[in-house]
């Protein structure tokens, strides 16, 4: 867009700028109007509205590059204005905002009250209404910093932002013309998802290796030997909707958010750990249940403080500093609330032994203070808390008592939170004529708990054009959930679907955005895929062009089926096989030749421009090498193995997927995996 850029000063920036419709935020001011150089070239401004926490930044490109819209971030929770300033390398929303001809937008989401659902304030402030009014405030602007023109928004957010992303498209008109949620939930996730999680964590955590190698490439799921409690928890766990393929975390994937959601269900339903452990219906009634063998009670004296410069993890979460990822689906949770005391662990005299995942430690003391501080980790006689808590008043000596008796309980919540209709995924708990077989609690925590994060229940009728993107592999955002979403906004749209909204599947991805994988040969990136859908999207709304086509699937018990050939499965991802002798698994001796073989094909005009690739089974990718830059990527090799032993063979392939092998930007990956089992 050609225009005349100008360089204002704050009070003329906002001259002539209108009253937002927001009464909340009539009176917008800036702080910062300055040039900047790094990460690239632009225009910051800085400011907030007069008697609000809310802040917001924008960042401009330079009048050449601006082509009329802008991007917008929305965080799981409401954490900074800054945080763009601190990503690097592919998640730079600066550079690819700017390579993509838009500006881009960020807000505190309301300031830390927004972000606390017991502050009083107004939930609809963080869901939707302080990014609104952000972004109705960027369009007045960008009209005296760029000239007179029609500016287009977009909004984006992942997770929680999802909600806020959904809340935004459901309760606003003016201030974006399009949305993309991505890893979304539905109004029964919180804390649904993370309690059955969290019981199957427990009675399975001897059995995961097994788990994980039946439902790896070649495995056989039929041939788990589990007990009754066992192969009862992962049904259960499965049926809700946990993609049985991600297991393979299970050593480091503790309670993610949960921590930070579990004390607000013990305070909208006080009574329920009693009533678990007393009341026929509930599994602490159960005198056979491992339950009662896995309850610790342990009470000892604090024999050392520790603050965040002892923790073996550096920084504890929501320290003062705030990392490049805090902005994060999988840490945004964390930065919520700012640690408010030094003391960030303690040591004990003496340490707690068995199941202490979701432990509390309560203080006996008459200081009201003191509490009960949720623990986040527990390292031998070493407690770490979770962040966020007064922790200031406690003092060596104090006498304290590691309990987990609430947290069993809550692990098993989603069997007494049946919705009354809908949601397949709780037939399970469902007799013949629909009606819950066990007792149900007086309160359904999931919905109101969704009305925080996205202002209202998630509807379906939407404003703009959407496109939601979720992962197969996702363990917090159960992948169905998309699906009932997509639902919702059909009841809406009808015929007309296909013309506002669309649903990509990203497979082998997990939840978090970072793009650093912790198990890089088992799960890919998904950030190409977003970038991708904010192109699209953005040509979908401001020139017609439709986005690429919604990913065929199938619903089967709260899974998601993808069909196995691009051309039939639709999306943006590319997809492709490794096979071993022919399949994907072999059976070979010592020294014998394995004849290994790969293709793989971009979807519609991408074209493939990486791959890398692990054929010894390391768990790392040790080949890199750039992609054939056409539709199609094949190569064959063979391998030996000298040792007995059973040995995954792994290419990770990558399409750009708007054809231009050249553009950093919108290179969407996934995995192909073969299994060698190697005999003498």
């Amino acid at each position: 867009m050609t225009t005349a850029e100008s360089t204002a000063p704050y009070s003329s920036l906002l001259y002539g700028i209108p009253d937002t419709t927001d009464e909340v935020f009539r009176r917008p001011y800036v702080d910062i109007d300055e040039e900047r150089t790094k990460p690239v070239s632009h225009r910051y401004i800085h400011g907030g509205f007069e008697g609000t926490d809310t802040r917001f930044s924008f960042y401009l490109p330079e009048g050449e590059e601006y082509e009329g819209r802008f991007y917008q971030h929305v965080t799981p929770v409401p954490i900074s204005e800054n945080l763009a300033q601190i990503e690097t390398g592919d998640g730079d929303r600066i550079v690819f905002s700017m390579s993509s001809g838009a500006a881009f937008v960020e807000t505190n989401g309301g300031g830390p009250a927004a972000a606390n659902p017991m502050s009083g304030v107004d939930p609809t402030i963080g869901a939707y209404r302080a990014n609104a009014a952000a972004a109705r405030l960027f369009r007045s602007i960008a009209q005296v910093a760029f000239g007179a023109h029609r500016s287009y928004g977009y909004l984006f957010g992942g997770s929680g932002g999802a909600f806020r992303t959904i809340g935004a498209a459901e309760n606003t008109t003016g201030a974006w013309d399009g949305f993309l949620p991505f890893v979304i939930g539905s109004p029964m996730a919180m804390p649904n998802v993370f309690s059955v999680r969290m019981h199957a964590q427990r009675i399975l955590r001897d059995r995961f290796p097994a788990i994980v190698d039946a439902h790896d490439v070649g495995g056989d799921p039929g041939s788990l030997e589990l007990s009754a409690e066992e192969a009862g928890a992962l049904e259960e766990v499965t049926r809700l909707g946990f993609p049985p393929r991600s297991w393979f975390g299970y050593k480091t994937m503790g309670m993610h958010a949960f921590g930070a959601l579990y004390p607000g269900v013990m305070h909208m339903d006080p009574t329920y750990a009693d009533d678990f452990w007393s009341k026929p219906g509930y599994l602490g009634a159960d005198a056979s249940s491992s339950v009662h063998r896995d309850m610790v009670h342990h009470t000892t004296r604090i024999a050392e403080l520790l603050t965040e410069a002892q923790s073996r993890h550096g920084a504890p979460d929501g320290g003062a500093s705030i990392p490049a990822n805090a902005g994060g689906v999988d840490e945004g949770y964390k930065h919520a609330n700012p640690v408010t005391s030094e003391v960030t662990g303690v040591r004990l005299e003496s340490a707690p032994n068995g199941w202490l995942l979701g432990a509390q430690l309560t203080v006996h003391s008459e200081d009201p203070v003191k509490g009960v501080l949720q623990v986040a980790e527990i390292d031998g006689d070493i407690v770490w808390f979770e962040s966020g808590q007064d922790s200031s008043a406690l003092a060596v000596g104090d006498e304290v008592t590691v309990d987990n008796a609430s947290f069993l309980a809550v692990q098993t919540y989603h069997r007494h939170q049946v919705p009354t209709e809908g949601y397949p995924a709780w037939d399970q708990f469902r007799d013949s004529a629909g009606q819950p077989l066990l007792p149900q609690r007086p309160v359904n925590v999931g919905p109101l708990m969704t009305l925080g994060a996205s202002g209202s229940l998630p509807n379906g009728l939407i404003s703009g054009k959407m496109i939601v993107i979720s992962c197969l592999l996702d363990r917090e955002a159960y992948p169905w959930q998309a699906d009932w979403y997509k639902k919702r906004v059909e009841e809406h749209l009808g015929s007309e679907l296909h013309e506002r909204f669309r649903l990509w599947y990203i497979d082998n991805a997990l939840h978090g955005d970072s793009g650093e994988q912790e198990h890089p040969t088992r799960s890919v990136d998904y950030g190409g895929a977003l970038q991708a859908g904010l192109r699209q999207l953005a040509a979908w709304v401001e020139r017609g062009v439709e986005s690429s086509k919604n990913t065929r699937y199938e619903v089967v018990d709260s899974q998601i089926i993808v069909p196995a050939r691009v051309e039939e499965r639709g999306g943006v991802q590319p997809v492709g096989s490794l096979t071993v002798n022919g399949r994907d698994h072999a059976v070979v001796h010592r020294g014998e030749r394995v004849m290994v073989a790969f293709e793989a094909h971009a979807p519609q005009s991408g074209v493939m421009v990486d791959l890398a690739t692990d054929l010894a089974g390391s768990g790392r990718f040790t080949c890199s090498q750039p992609g054939s830059g056409t539709g199609s990527q094949h190569f064959s090799d063979s391998v030996t193995f000298d040792h007995v032993g059973t040995y995954f063979l792994s290419v990770r392939f990558t399409a750009q997927v708007a054809g231009n092998a050249q553009d950093p930007h919108e290179r969407v990956q996934n995995l192909a995996r073969a299994r060698v089992q190697v005999v003498v």
